[in-house]
């Protein structure tokens, strides 16, 4: 694997018919997703969307890293589409943010993987989204959001997830080889919530027998909160079939030890409730321990002026069960 995990990548442009996906999952927190890309050059081993690349006729093996496609158009697909929107709902701002609820970007490939720093895909999306003041969250691994700051700081950003699973060295090269240190996104973590934005932690994939011991949780949560993480959510490692055979590859050449260990605790794509729970509860107590919870936000409505010249955020007008807030789990 080492030799295939050398190869550079190569990157496709493709168009798109639609950018903002509706998203059906009963349990996701949010309501459409953008992914600005498809494939990445981050590498993770564990990573759930892998199979992704199956629908294109590629294998989920290791051309998720090697063969990126660039939605080049998706700016222009994500105005035209949230267009119709708008106009659909008579050209009022707060009914079309109440039917879309909550989009996030990132939940199948990072959108600020180190090709976004010359295509800014990502950030064309991040214009148009300003521009419409949809309520947005993003997931990452990478400090280059930072780049985008000044688009962010107009945003109707409702999270930032920044993916943190563990600080240990040997294990983060071992399993995400081209992703940036732990160190740096806790820095970028700091950096966001000095902006005033609302950034927290995304503690996953917790690994089993490797970033799931006391110490190792205890280390990831001490220093979100030395960071100014807002907030942290757990969700343990999950193995679709297609991504089993990779991450498995992967733990035989590091981890041989481990290798019937894992056989016997996946044999489905999720690790029995037998280890699950008491996992669980011991992040819990540990999280309390810390002072810190997973997140539970409201969507802020745009604001709008109404006839009489009054401006509101239009928070009255929601249902109480979309004011009860999301709490961000992504199924990694």
């Amino acid at each position: 694997m080492g030799e295939v995990m050398r190869k550079a990548p190569t990157f496709e442009n493709i168009s798109s018919k639609q950018i903002m996906n509706k998203v059906t999952a009963p349990k996701m927190p949010f309501q459409w997703s953008i992914n600005p890309y498809r494939g990445c050059t981050h590498g993770c081993s564990f990573c759930y969307a892998r199979s992704t690349h199956s629908y294109l006729g590629l294998s989920p093996d290791d051309s998720f890293r090697q063969h990126v496609f660039v939605k080049d158009d998706a700016a222009d697909v994500l105005e035209a589409q949230l267009t119709r929107k708008l106009r659909r709902h008579g050209g009022s701002y707060l009914k079309m943010a109440q039917d879309i609820g909550l989009v996030n970007i990132g939940t199948a490939t990072d959108p600020y993987q180190r090709i976004e720093a010359r295509r800014t895909v990502t950030r064309r999306c991040l214009e148009v989204l300003a521009h419409f003041d949809v309520p947005t969250s993003i997931t990452t691994r990478s400090p280059l959001i930072l780049r985008d700051l000044d688009i962010l700081q107009t945003m109707n950003i409702q999270s930032i997830n920044i993916s943190v699973n563990t600080l240990d060295k040997s294990i983060w090269r071992n399993l995400e080889p081209a992703t940036p240190a732990p160190i740096k996104r806790l820095e970028t973590i700091r950096t966001l919530a000095q902006a005033g934005l609302p950034v927290g932690i995304l503690m996953a994939p917790i690994i089993p027998f490797l970033t799931d011991s006391r110490a190792q949780l205890n280390d990831v949560l001490a220093a979100a909160v030395e960071h100014r993480a807002a907030f942290v959510i757990p969700s343990v490692l999950r193995l679709n079939p297609e991504v089993k055979i990779w991450f498995m590859q992967t733990i035989r050449e590091n981890y041989p030890r481990l290798t019937a260990k894992y056989a016997r605790l996946y044999r489905t794509t999720y690790a029995p409730s037998s280890y699950v729970n008491p996992l669980m509860d011991k992040v819990r107590k540990l999280m309390e321990k810390f002072g810190l919870h997973t997140q539970n936000t409201t969507i802020r409505l745009p604001r709008f002026t109404s006839n009489d010249g009054t401006t509101t955020d239009g928070s009255d007008n929601m249902p109480i069960s979309e004011q009860s807030g999301v709490q961000m789990v992504l199924p990694i």
